[in-house]
């Protein structure tokens, strides 16, 4: 795999039943990577390696006056030279292939499962952890994939060294064998302290980057009540713990680093006394001692990959933990079997919810009362086929008898379009926009007017880039520089342009006043006239337009009919859409349904 070949065309199916499962899969997955970085790396260290035999040789050259040998020995370094600067390049750019190869194949998985779920992931999953995944976590595996090569070929050279040396001079190269080991191995009991210290300092981090994150998004409210003052206190303290835990994660790191400096040098010093000791009895001659001095000296150089690699380890395996988790997480738990034999395109016919009895008819407008917006939410959530908190015994929500569990992901957001009640824009033109998939059937313009997005285009029309084309005026990050209300009819437009099968709208117009909910409900009753479309309101002016209105009362259907019948004939009904009290609905039912008569006329 090279970069240019990325992205992947499909980056696999990732086994993550656990980390430390999700980064041998990853591995494999690399296996022609690492094995590349790999055989680079063996050329680059086992090159270091040799470099001391030529030194030696050059030594005990000079030292007996023979300047043919010194030709041999200098011809021998430079050859070594050159194979460690080559080693040295393409192992480098080998692990940065499988880093950026690895990174890429985690991001893909996270972008489709992020597209897979949709609004629900930030319900499963804490919008802090989320965006840790997506950018630490994945930064933290990539770079455990690569060390991991480089860390095989240090291994490979220290055993080469030290079999070389045990070999070329016996009475130091044991010395060095057994010293070696020691100290690859050293730092292991302080790996799971470190560990541990490591990820409470990540965990804390991702706290606090989620506090910043809600404090910026609401910083416009906190203004508006004086709470700025008290945000910022707790962010201040989930900033001093991030900090504690960052230099208690540091100390610990300090520690393992000084045992891996302070080892190698004991072991260069008993090397040297015992090597000089050897040199003075005439044992060894002085060439062969300066071949094993320089081949301990170089052990430092793939000593530092097995510190390293503790690191990356100890920082990934939490990583690989919570990217295994979020990417674990299913729109849907394991259900039936599809069924064989299912005919292609999307279904049609009456849109039906089993858990809460929720039916709306094909081709007509349904509005759905609750006095629970939680509710309201997870209804509006599974008739999209996203349940917030699935079980494997769940029922699935039918569209035209089938099961919109069994449909692919494609067809079923083809099938049933859920606006949520906090619509995102994203930043672009409006022609942007509204560039979405849609069915054609329903023209941009067409959808910006039963929107009742005048006001909009004018602003867009007179905003920079904009011109005399409101299409190419420009929307700000979020939508920012509309109001809530400009910003809730561009979502609603752009949910039109699509024109799916089943429109399920979530408080589509909570933000709007009642003349412009008047002309919207209008609109939309005559935009999706023949296509079936949900509402989820206790505005009466989006009700007395449905076709059907049904309220749900402990999470179940307890009443339906039309909004006036409703208002005539139900207590509960009347006192959620007009605003009153159900225990005292039935003592006041003729004046709180002419109110609420009276207020519908009105504003029609």
């Amino acid at each position: 795999m090279h970069i240019r070949d990325l992205p992947y065309s499909d980056p696999g199916d990732p086994d993550v039943r656990s980390g430390t499962r999700f980064m041998i899969w990853l591995g494999r997955r690399q296996l022609g990577g690492q094995l590349k970085a790999l055989s680079w790396g063996l050329v680059n260290q086992l090159s270091v390696a040799a470099l001391p035999l030529g030194v030696g040789l050059a030594v005990q050259a000079v030292a007996d006056g023979s300047g043919s040998r010194l030709a041999w020995a200098t011809a021998l370094i430079l050859l070594l030279g050159a194979a460690i600067a080559l080693g040295e390049g393409m192992v480098h750019r080998a692990t940065t292939t499988n880093w950026t190869t690895a990174a890429t194949r985690i991001q893909q998985l996270l972008s489709r499962r992020t597209a897979e779920l949709g609004a629900v992931l930030t319900r499963r999953v804490a919008a802090g952890e989320v965006m840790a995944v997506s950018a630490a976590d994945v930064e933290k595996v990539g770079w455990f994939v690569e060390v991991l090569s480089r860390f095989t070929a240090a291994a490979t050279a220290l055993v080469a060294i030290c079999t070389g040396l045990v070999l070329y001079q016996p009475d130091l190269g044991i010395v060095v064998a057994l010293g070696i080991p020691v100290i690859a191995l050293a730092s292991l009991p302080l790996l799971p302290a470190a560990s541990r210290r490591a990820d409470r300092q990540r965990e804390r981090a991702g706290y606090a980057t989620e506090l910043a994150s809600d404090t910026v998004a609401g910083l416009r409210v906190l203004r508006g009540i004086g709470g700025e003052e008290l945000f910022l206190a707790r962010y201040r303290a989930a900033s001093q713990e991030v900090r504690g835990a960052a230099v208690r994660s540091a100390r610990t790191w300090a520690l393992v680093g000084m045992v891996n400096v302070i080892l190698p040098g004991l072991l260069l010093l008993a090397v040297v006394v015992h090597g000089a000791s050897l040199a003075q009895d005439g044992r060894i001659a002085v060439g062969e001692l300066v071949t094993v001095y320089s081949a301990v000296l170089l052990t430092q150089h793939p000593l530092r990959n097995f510190s390293e690699l503790a690191l990356a380890y100890s920082y990934s395996k939490p990583s690989a933990r919570r990217t295994a988790r979020v990417l674990a997480l299913r729109r849907t738990e394991e259900g039936p079997a599809p069924r064989i034999g299912r005919p292609e395109g999307n279904p049609t016919g009456d849109l039906y919810d089993p858990v809460s009895g929720v039916r709306a008819a094909q081709g007509e407008l349904t509005a759905v009362v609750s006095g629970d917006p939680d509710t309201a939410g997870a209804l509006a959530e599974r008739l999209g086929g996203h349940p917030v908190d699935p079980a494997p015994d769940h029922a699935s929500v039918l569209v035209g008898g089938v099961p919109l569990d069994e449909l692919p992901l494609e067809r079923a957001r083809a099938t049933v379009l859920v606006q949520d009640k906090e619509p995102v824009l994203l930043s672009g033109t409006l022609g942007e926009l509204l560039g979405v998939p849609a069915s054609g059937r329903v023209a941009a313009g067409a959808a910006l007017r039963a929107a009742y997005c005048d006001d909009v285009l004018d602003a867009l029309g007179r905003s920079e880039g904009g011109g005399d084309d409101p299409m190419a005026g420009v929307i700000t990050e979020r939508g920012r520089s509309l109001s809530g209300g400009q910003r809730q009819r561009l979502a609603l437009a752009r949910s039109l342009v699509t024109d799916p099968e089943v429109l399920v709208l979530d408080e589509p117009t909570s933000a709007v006043d009642a003349h412009t909910e008047s002309r919207i409900a209008a609109g939309l009753k005559e935009l999706r006239t023949g296509r079936t479309t949900v509402v989820l309101t206790a505005s009466p002016l989006l009700l007395d337009t449905a076709d059907r209105v049904l309220l749900i009362h402990g999470g179940t259907v307890t009443a339906a009919g039309t909004h006036r019948e409703l208002l005539r004939d139900d207590a509960r009904y009347r006192a959620l859409v007009t605003r009153g009290d159900t225990d005292g609905a039935g003592d006041q039912d003729g004046p709180a349904r002419s109110a609420a008569l009276a207020t519908t006329e009105e504003c029609r």
